[in-house]
């Protein structure tokens, strides 16, 4: 079958088209044939190996994909890795049945990063009605659902942070109260402007250097910054206790695998609020861009370079 093999580690060039043997279901996984895969940025960490999950050789990346079981089921799958390929396999309990007027794209923008924000203001930041919310890459996959849901969920005031004038524009479409430019040299300022002055009671953060250490100082006391990424693949300045104790802030780590340890609690209901609420137009999922399987490459180029808005696909029949 087609699909997109890593043979060795590096940036968007080592995503190359092959032809591999197709993948066997074992008990309790089902075979999928793909109509769309998803792409995200940890999978421009993956092929450097530089993610949280080490990595192993030969890799068809790819963590989440929409299709047809053999038993004629349209389902959308997270996987452990293999998604850019004509077929995939998936755990049976990472597998959701898929509503007939939801699209592939909108299945794949919600099953990995709609389902994060969803966890990053309610089960890691506890966002309380009222609250401002920074939302980091407030254009991307993850970021443009949680500026929706931020206003759903009550908060006071959505703050979003985007790279350029048009990702800017989508925010304040999508819901957010204010768009600040992710490049002002003064962040930290530039944020409690937004927030008319005052600090910040919640960030969701993702880009990592300087524009953590920036949100961490824009913090309110009882504030809390979710990180959930590295994307400018720089670390943030070491965040000692006493500085936190003073200040009566938290920073608080969130990884999305954890919650496929026990899917049936930290998954399937979350995604199903989500497409609910998709299905009867409360939401809605930015898909951003469609490549063919072979342009996967193409697709980390413009994703690494901050081109894209919402949510990439890759379709394997193109």
């Amino acid at each position: 079958m087609r699909a997109i093999e890593i043979t060795a580690f590096g940036g968007p060039e080592v995503l190359a088209l092959a032809d591999v043997a197709a993948p066997t279901a074992g008990d309790g996984q089902l075979l999928i044939d793909v109509t769309a895969a998803g792409v995200n940025y940890a999978d421009t960490h993956q092929a450097e190996n530089t993610y949280l999950a080490p990595a192993r050789l030969p890799l068809v990346p790819g963590a989440e994909v929409a299709g047809t079981t053999r038993d004629g089921r349209r389902v959308v799958a997270l996987l452990e890795r293999g998604g850019y390929a004509e077929q995939a396999v998936a755990w049976e309990p990472l597998t959701f049945e898929l509503p007939a007027d939801v699209t592939d794209g909108a299945a794949l923008a919600l099953v990995l990063q709609g389902t994060t924000a969803w966890h990053l203001l309610r089960t890691s930041a506890h966002l309380a009605p009222g609250e401002s919310v920074v939302v980091h890459a407030a254009a991307g996959g993850v970021g443009s659902l949680a500026v929706q849901l931020a206003k759903r969920w009550g908060a006071g005031r959505v703050i979003a942070v985007a790279s350029s004038e048009d990702k800017r524009a989508l925010a304040l479409e999508l819901g957010a109260d204010v768009a600040v430019d992710a490049g002002e040299p003064e962040l930290k300022a530039a944020l409690e402007d937004a927030n008319g002055g005052a600090k910040i009671e919640v960030v969701l953060e993702m880009v990592g250097g300087a524009t953590f250490d920036a949100s961490l100082a824009a913090l309110a006391p009882f504030g809390r910054l979710v990180t959930y990424g590295m994307a400018s693949r720089a670390a943030p300045a070491p965040v000692a206790a006493g500085d936190l104790l003073r200040r009566s802030r938290a920073v608080i780590g969130f990884w999305l695998a954890h919650c496929m340890a026990a899917p049936d609690r930290l998954l399937r209901p979350q995604l199903d609020e989500l497409l609910t609420l998709t299905r009867a137009g409360e939401l809605r999922p930015v898909v951003g861009g469609t490549y063919p399987l072979a342009d996967a490459a193409q697709a980390h180029r413009d994703l690494r370079a901050r081109r894209t808005t919402g949510k990439l696909v890759l379709d394997p029949r193109a």
